[in-house]
């Protein structure tokens, strides 16, 4: 393991120790929420045995899918030496919600225990999604589909700045917001990431490439031809050449008049705001001193978020 990895690796270690250990996440008797008479609240770090069918999944897992060999390996375990380290639940309305440690939950289920030790913790949906978060980074890397989508939703829900969530959960800016970028790719593309068919670098590599049409055909070059990283982004530098396009897509000039020539430093800015904002941003520069800016959203929640940052940033 290389010296950056390692540095990941602690980075993340801080960013969930914080979370389950700092002001976010106190143990002291809490004034606990209404809940089912049937549910008794426990006291300050009281370890408690849970039904597993009374205990909702977490509402902010990132995880998509589980790996059914590694959960039928944890299966054993758990029949063998039953639930080792707790799981990591909080109270609602409706009873025990999980925070942490769905992987032993489904595990348990599996082997038929009937009840988990748990470890009942007082904290907010925003700790909670930040738990989810961090703890799948740390223990079984997420796929970088699913990273990104929770990156996004958590972006989207809590109203915050990518340098926001990278100081929570530990990790860089450029790193959340490379990794978000993957969002703006077609549905065959991240399907073929999150399959593992092509890797993050390989994605990345494509994004230059404004026409979906190219992007897949690129993605299925990649495979056939098993090209590298650094084949890939020769190849899509080849491609825009051939076709003398720029990476900003400029609108087409008035008959009579020139065309704008592309512009590195604009490009710069393009991603510069793309950062800023996370999300897909366009620079298009129909004369010498005209153009506009757009700025692509999908859902009401990322509109809104859009707008919180640049208020922030203004």
């Amino acid at each position: 393991m290389d010296d950056q990895q390692q540095d990941s690796k602690r980075r993340l270690g801080r960013g969930l120790s914080s979370l389950l250990g700092g002001s976010a996440v106190e143990t002291h008797e809490p004034d606990p929420p209404e809940v089912p008479a049937t549910i008794q609240a426990p006291g300050p770090s009281e370890l408690v045995h849970v039904a597993v069918d009374e205990i909702e999944r977490n509402p902010y897992q990132p995880r998509r899918e589980f790996d059914l060999d590694a959960i039928n390996e944890l299966v054993d375990s758990v029949s063998q030496h039953g639930v080792l380290q707790p799981l990591l639940v909080r109270l609602t309305e409706q009873g025990y919600q999980l925070i942490a440690g769905e992987r032993r939950l489904i595990a348990s289920q599996n082997a038929g225990l009937t009840t988990v030790p748990c470890r009942v913790l007082e904290i907010d949906d925003q700790a909670v999604f930040e738990i989810a978060i961090v703890e799948n980074d740390q223990r079984q890397d997420l796929n970088d589909i699913e990273r990104a989508q929770a990156y996004q939703e958590y972006l989207d829900k809590f109203h915050c700045t990518v340098e926001e969530l990278a100081r929570k959960v530990g990790k860089g800016r450029s790193s959340i917001s490379n990794c978000l970028r993957l969002l703006e790719l077609p549905k065959f593309i991240k399907q073929t990431l999150a399959e593992k068919k092509i890797s993050a670098g390989h994605a990345r590599a494509l994004l230059p490439l404004e026409d979906e049409s190219q992007q897949i055909a690129m993605c299925q070059r990649i495979q056939s031809e098993s090209m590298s990283v650094r084949q890939t982004e020769q190849a899509v530098r080849d491609a825009n050449a051939e076709e003398d396009e720029a990476t900003i897509p400029f609108e087409k000039p008035q008959a009579g008049k020139p065309a704008p020539q592309p512009n590195h430093h604009l490009s710069s800015l393009q991603q510069q705001l793309r950062d800023l904002v996370s999300a897909k941003v366009d620079i298009r520069v129909s004369g010498k001193d005209r153009g506009k800016i757009i700025i692509h959203f999908n859902t009401n929640d990322e509109f809104e978020r859009i707008i919180d940052q640049l208020k922030k940033a203004a």
